[in-house]
Protein backbone atom coordinates (compact mmCIF):
# COMPACT_ATOMS: atom_id res chain seq x y z
CA UNK A 1 0.00 0.00 0.00
CA UNK A 2 1.39 3.22 -1.00
CA UNK A 3 2.38 6.05 2.12
CA UNK A 4 2.16 9.59 2.07
CA UNK A 5 4.93 11.68 3.18
CA UNK A 6 5.06 14.58 5.11
CA UNK A 7 1.40 14.84 4.18
CA UNK A 8 1.81 14.84 0.56
CA UNK A 9 -1.08 12.52 -1.15
CA UNK A 10 0.54 9.62 -2.67
CA UNK A 11 1.04 9.49 -6.64
CA UNK A 12 -1.34 6.33 -6.61
CA UNK A 13 -3.40 5.24 -3.81
CA UNK A 14 -3.74 1.06 -3.44
CA UNK A 15 -5.51 0.11 -0.50
CA UNK A 16 -5.32 -2.97 1.22
CA UNK A 17 -7.06 -6.43 0.23
CA UNK A 18 -10.61 -6.44 1.28
CA UNK A 19 -13.29 -8.61 1.93
CA UNK A 20 -15.53 -6.42 0.39
CA UNK A 21 -15.50 -7.86 -3.03
CA UNK A 22 -15.92 -11.17 -2.07
CA UNK A 23 -19.07 -10.88 0.28
CA UNK A 24 -20.82 -8.88 -2.31
CA UNK A 25 -20.48 -11.77 -4.57
CA UNK A 26 -22.08 -13.83 -1.75
CA UNK A 27 -24.85 -11.80 -1.60
CA UNK A 28 -25.38 -11.43 -5.15
CA UNK A 29 -25.47 -14.93 -5.43
CA UNK A 30 -27.89 -15.25 -3.24
CA UNK A 31 -30.23 -12.49 -4.86
CA UNK A 32 -29.84 -14.40 -8.57
CA UNK A 33 -30.49 -18.20 -6.77
CA UNK A 34 -33.64 -16.52 -5.06
CA UNK A 35 -34.89 -14.74 -7.97
CA UNK A 36 -34.77 -17.91 -10.05
CA UNK A 37 -36.32 -20.10 -7.71
CA UNK A 38 -38.97 -17.32 -7.30
CA UNK A 39 -39.87 -17.80 -10.88
CA UNK A 40 -40.17 -21.02 -10.38
CA UNK A 41 -42.82 -21.31 -7.74
CA UNK A 42 -40.66 -22.06 -5.22
CA UNK A 43 -41.92 -20.59 -1.71
CA UNK A 44 -37.98 -20.09 -0.12
CA UNK A 45 -36.57 -18.27 -3.61
CA UNK A 46 -38.54 -14.99 -2.12
CA UNK A 47 -36.53 -15.18 1.40
CA UNK A 48 -33.24 -15.70 -0.44
CA UNK A 49 -33.75 -12.62 -2.80
CA UNK A 50 -34.24 -10.64 -0.03
CA UNK A 51 -31.45 -12.08 2.32
CA UNK A 52 -28.81 -11.65 -0.84
CA UNK A 53 -30.00 -8.10 -1.16
CA UNK A 54 -29.75 -7.35 2.43
CA UNK A 55 -26.14 -8.73 2.43
CA UNK A 56 -25.34 -6.89 -0.78
CA UNK A 57 -27.04 -3.48 0.45
CA UNK A 58 -24.81 -4.05 3.79
CA UNK A 59 -21.34 -4.50 2.42
CA UNK A 60 -21.70 -1.61 -0.16
CA UNK A 61 -22.54 0.54 2.41
CA UNK A 62 -19.32 -0.66 3.92
CA UNK A 63 -17.26 -0.55 1.13
CA UNK A 64 -18.93 2.94 0.23
CA UNK A 65 -18.16 4.31 3.63
CA UNK A 66 -14.16 2.78 3.62
CA UNK A 67 -13.73 4.90 -0.04
CA UNK A 68 -15.53 8.06 1.47
CA UNK A 69 -13.02 7.59 5.12
CA UNK A 70 -10.05 7.39 2.43
CA UNK A 71 -10.55 10.38 0.36
CA UNK A 72 -11.36 12.27 3.27
CA UNK A 73 -8.35 11.93 5.10
CA UNK A 74 -6.16 12.68 2.21
CA UNK A 75 -5.28 9.35 0.31
CA UNK A 76 -6.55 10.38 -3.01
CA UNK A 77 -4.63 11.98 -5.52
CA UNK A 78 -4.86 12.92 -9.19
CA UNK A 79 -4.58 9.84 -10.79
CA UNK A 80 -7.18 8.54 -8.38
CA UNK A 81 -9.56 11.34 -9.67
CA UNK A 82 -8.38 10.78 -12.80
CA UNK A 83 -9.53 6.98 -12.78
CA UNK A 84 -12.85 7.68 -11.08
CA UNK A 85 -13.71 10.42 -14.08
CA UNK A 86 -12.75 7.34 -17.06
CA UNK A 87 -14.85 4.68 -14.74
CA UNK A 88 -17.89 7.36 -14.77
CA UNK A 89 -17.27 8.25 -17.90
CA UNK A 90 -17.51 5.05 -19.57
CA UNK A 91 -20.55 3.35 -17.07
CA UNK A 92 -22.31 6.47 -18.98
CA UNK A 93 -21.41 5.30 -21.51
CA UNK A 94 -22.78 1.45 -20.98
CA UNK A 95 -26.11 2.92 -20.24
CA UNK A 96 -26.00 5.25 -23.46
CA UNK A 97 -26.04 2.25 -25.03
CA UNK A 98 -28.87 0.15 -22.88
CA UNK A 99 -31.50 3.04 -23.62
CA UNK A 100 -30.12 3.11 -27.01
CA UNK A 101 -31.33 -0.79 -27.22
CA UNK A 102 -34.82 0.19 -25.96
CA UNK A 103 -34.73 3.12 -28.36
CA UNK A 104 -33.69 1.11 -31.64
CA UNK A 105 -36.44 -1.48 -30.86
CA UNK A 106 -38.95 1.41 -30.71
CA UNK A 107 -37.58 2.76 -33.83
CA UNK A 108 -37.70 -1.10 -35.90
CA UNK A 109 -40.93 -1.71 -34.55
CA UNK A 110 -42.42 1.51 -35.68
CA UNK A 111 -40.91 1.74 -39.08
CA UNK A 112 -40.22 -1.96 -39.91
CA UNK A 113 -42.64 -4.39 -37.82
CA UNK A 114 -45.38 -2.78 -38.11
CA UNK A 115 -45.29 -1.68 -41.75
CA UNK A 116 -44.70 -5.45 -42.41
CA UNK A 117 -47.69 -6.62 -40.88
CA UNK A 118 -49.94 -4.54 -43.31
CA UNK A 119 -48.25 -5.57 -46.79
CA UNK A 120 -50.62 -7.41 -49.68
CA UNK A 121 -49.61 -11.09 -48.16
CA UNK A 122 -50.64 -10.63 -44.56
CA UNK A 123 -53.75 -8.14 -45.46
CA UNK A 124 -55.30 -11.57 -46.87
CA UNK A 125 -55.21 -13.48 -43.36
CA UNK A 126 -56.13 -9.89 -41.34
CA UNK A 127 -57.90 -7.65 -43.84
CA UNK A 128 -58.94 -5.49 -41.00
CA UNK A 129 -55.95 -4.31 -39.73
CA UNK A 130 -54.09 -1.28 -39.76
CA UNK A 131 -50.58 -0.76 -40.05
CA UNK A 132 -50.22 2.54 -38.38
CA UNK A 133 -48.55 2.73 -34.89
CA UNK A 134 -50.92 3.66 -32.02
CA UNK A 135 -49.99 7.08 -31.06
CA UNK A 136 -50.87 7.95 -34.83
CA UNK A 137 -53.87 6.97 -35.85
CA UNK A 138 -57.48 6.27 -33.50
CA UNK A 139 -58.37 2.78 -33.44
CA UNK A 140 -55.07 1.38 -34.76
CA UNK A 141 -54.68 -0.54 -31.08
CA UNK A 142 -56.33 -3.80 -31.93
CA UNK A 143 -53.51 -6.56 -32.61
CA UNK A 144 -53.95 -8.76 -36.29
CA UNK A 145 -55.09 -12.33 -34.38
CA UNK A 146 -57.11 -10.08 -32.21
CA UNK A 147 -55.38 -10.80 -28.91
CA UNK A 148 -54.64 -7.54 -27.57
CA UNK A 149 -57.26 -5.92 -25.14
CA UNK A 150 -58.33 -2.42 -26.62
CA UNK A 151 -56.24 0.54 -25.14
CA UNK A 152 -55.78 3.64 -25.43
CA UNK A 153 -52.51 5.56 -26.13
CA UNK A 154 -50.44 7.81 -23.46
CA UNK A 155 -50.71 11.71 -24.71
CA UNK A 156 -48.46 14.25 -23.44
CA UNK A 157 -50.76 16.16 -21.46
CA UNK A 158 -50.36 16.78 -18.76
CA UNK A 159 -48.31 14.49 -16.26
CA UNK A 160 -45.69 13.61 -19.06
CA UNK A 161 -44.78 17.40 -19.45
CA UNK A 162 -44.99 18.17 -15.37
CA UNK A 163 -42.56 15.28 -15.10
CA UNK A 164 -40.57 17.19 -18.28
CA UNK A 165 -40.85 20.57 -16.35
CA UNK A 166 -39.38 18.75 -13.14
CA UNK A 167 -36.44 17.34 -14.61
CA UNK A 168 -35.46 20.92 -16.27
CA UNK A 169 -36.30 22.46 -12.72
CA UNK A 170 -33.74 20.35 -11.34
CA UNK A 171 -30.70 20.42 -13.73
CA UNK A 172 -31.15 24.01 -12.83
CA UNK A 173 -30.54 23.51 -9.51
CA UNK A 174 -28.22 21.37 -9.39
CA UNK A 175 -26.25 23.80 -11.70
CA UNK A 176 -26.84 26.25 -9.27
CA UNK A 177 -25.33 23.97 -6.70
CA UNK A 178 -22.04 22.98 -8.14
CA UNK A 179 -21.53 27.10 -8.88
CA UNK A 180 -22.34 27.72 -5.34
CA UNK A 181 -19.76 24.37 -4.72
CA UNK A 182 -17.30 26.57 -6.73
CA UNK A 183 -17.39 29.29 -4.80
CA UNK A 184 -17.43 27.72 -1.52
CA UNK A 185 -20.62 28.81 -0.81
CA UNK A 186 -22.12 25.41 1.59
CA UNK A 187 -25.16 26.42 2.40
CA UNK A 188 -26.24 27.78 -0.91
CA UNK A 189 -25.45 24.31 -2.41
CA UNK A 190 -26.97 22.53 0.40
CA UNK A 191 -30.10 24.32 -0.29
CA UNK A 192 -30.38 23.51 -3.92
CA UNK A 193 -29.30 19.89 -3.39
CA UNK A 194 -32.19 19.38 -1.10
CA UNK A 195 -34.05 21.37 -3.95
CA UNK A 196 -32.73 18.76 -6.54
CA UNK A 197 -33.51 15.79 -4.56
CA UNK A 198 -37.41 16.76 -3.98
CA UNK A 199 -37.95 17.38 -7.52
CA UNK A 200 -36.59 13.74 -7.74
CA UNK A 201 -38.76 12.96 -5.64
CA UNK A 202 -41.75 14.39 -6.95
CA UNK A 203 -41.16 13.34 -10.63
CA UNK A 204 -40.94 9.56 -9.46
CA UNK A 205 -44.39 10.24 -7.55
CA UNK A 206 -45.97 11.99 -10.64
CA UNK A 207 -44.52 8.95 -12.78
CA UNK A 208 -46.36 6.31 -10.38
CA UNK A 209 -49.75 8.04 -10.51
CA UNK A 210 -48.99 7.92 -14.24
CA UNK A 211 -48.90 4.25 -14.65
CA UNK A 212 -52.05 4.09 -12.09
CA UNK A 213 -53.46 6.38 -14.69
CA UNK A 214 -52.86 4.11 -17.53
CA UNK A 215 -53.95 0.98 -15.55
CA UNK A 216 -57.39 1.85 -14.30
CA UNK A 217 -57.90 4.16 -17.15
CA UNK A 218 -56.34 3.20 -19.95
CA UNK A 219 -56.11 -0.18 -20.23
CA UNK A 220 -52.75 0.46 -21.29
CA UNK A 221 -50.44 -2.40 -19.80
CA UNK A 222 -47.28 -3.95 -20.22
CA UNK A 223 -49.15 -6.52 -22.07
CA UNK A 224 -50.17 -4.32 -24.38
CA UNK A 225 -48.95 -5.48 -27.81
CA UNK A 226 -45.56 -3.94 -28.91
CA UNK A 227 -46.72 -0.52 -27.84
CA UNK A 228 -47.39 -1.15 -24.37
CA UNK A 229 -43.83 -3.09 -23.97
CA UNK A 230 -42.15 -0.09 -25.51
CA UNK A 231 -43.99 2.20 -23.24
CA UNK A 232 -43.17 0.67 -19.91
CA UNK A 233 -39.98 -0.88 -20.58
CA UNK A 234 -38.74 2.27 -21.51
CA UNK A 235 -40.48 4.67 -18.86
CA UNK A 236 -39.90 2.08 -16.21
CA UNK A 237 -36.20 1.85 -17.07
CA UNK A 238 -35.83 5.63 -17.00
CA UNK A 239 -38.19 5.94 -13.88
CA UNK A 240 -35.62 3.39 -11.88
CA UNK A 241 -32.68 5.58 -13.23
CA UNK A 242 -34.11 9.07 -11.75
CA UNK A 243 -34.46 6.26 -8.30
CA UNK A 244 -31.08 5.71 -8.75
CA UNK A 245 -29.81 8.82 -9.54
CA UNK A 246 -31.70 11.05 -6.37
CA UNK A 247 -30.21 8.45 -3.83
CA UNK A 248 -26.63 9.62 -5.55
CA UNK A 249 -27.94 13.18 -4.80
CA UNK A 250 -29.25 12.33 -1.55
CA UNK A 251 -25.82 11.18 -0.35
CA UNK A 252 -23.84 13.59 -1.93
CA UNK A 253 -26.18 16.19 -0.16
CA UNK A 254 -25.39 14.40 3.35
CA UNK A 255 -21.85 14.32 2.63
CA UNK A 256 -22.23 18.41 2.01
CA UNK A 257 -24.12 18.77 5.61
CA UNK A 258 -21.00 16.62 7.14
CA UNK A 259 -18.70 19.23 5.62
CA UNK A 260 -17.38 16.70 2.70
CA UNK A 261 -16.11 17.98 -0.57
CA UNK A 262 -14.37 21.30 -1.73
CA UNK A 263 -14.04 24.29 -3.78
CA UNK A 264 -11.14 22.40 -5.40
CA UNK A 265 -11.76 18.43 -4.30
CA UNK A 266 -15.34 17.21 -5.07
CA UNK A 267 -15.72 14.84 -8.01
CA UNK A 268 -18.28 12.92 -5.92
CA UNK A 269 -20.61 15.74 -6.43
CA UNK A 270 -19.47 15.87 -9.92
CA UNK A 271 -19.93 12.19 -11.19
CA UNK A 272 -23.25 12.61 -9.79
CA UNK A 273 -24.26 15.56 -11.29
CA UNK A 274 -22.78 14.10 -14.81
CA UNK A 275 -25.35 11.18 -14.04
CA UNK A 276 -28.37 13.14 -13.44
CA UNK A 277 -27.82 15.46 -16.39
CA UNK A 278 -27.67 12.03 -18.64
CA UNK A 279 -30.88 10.82 -16.90
CA UNK A 280 -32.41 14.54 -18.19
CA UNK A 281 -31.25 14.09 -21.71
CA UNK A 282 -32.36 10.77 -22.21
CA UNK A 283 -35.73 12.08 -20.46
CA UNK A 284 -36.00 14.55 -23.25
CA UNK A 285 -35.38 11.82 -25.88
CA UNK A 286 -38.02 9.87 -24.55
CA UNK A 287 -40.47 12.49 -24.10
CA UNK A 288 -40.48 13.25 -28.00
CA UNK A 289 -40.22 9.68 -29.46
CA UNK A 290 -42.94 8.08 -27.24
CA UNK A 291 -45.31 10.76 -26.22
CA UNK A 292 -45.66 12.90 -29.03
CA UNK A 293 -44.53 10.21 -32.40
Amino acid sequence: MSSTAHGAKPYYYVPEPSRHPAFAAFGLFFVILGASQWMNDASWGKYSLFAGLAIWLFVLFQWFSDAVHESESGKFGHKIELSYRWSMSWFIFSEVMFFGAFFSALWWARVHSVPELGNAENALLWPNFKAAWPSIVAGATASPAGIIEPFQTMTPFWLPTINTALLLTSGVTLTIAHHALLENNRSKTIQFMWLTVLLGVVFLFVQGYEYYHAYQDLNLKLTSGVYGSTFFMLTGFHGFHVFVGMLMLLFITLRLQKGHFSSDNHFGFEGAAWYWHFVDVVWLGLYILVYWL
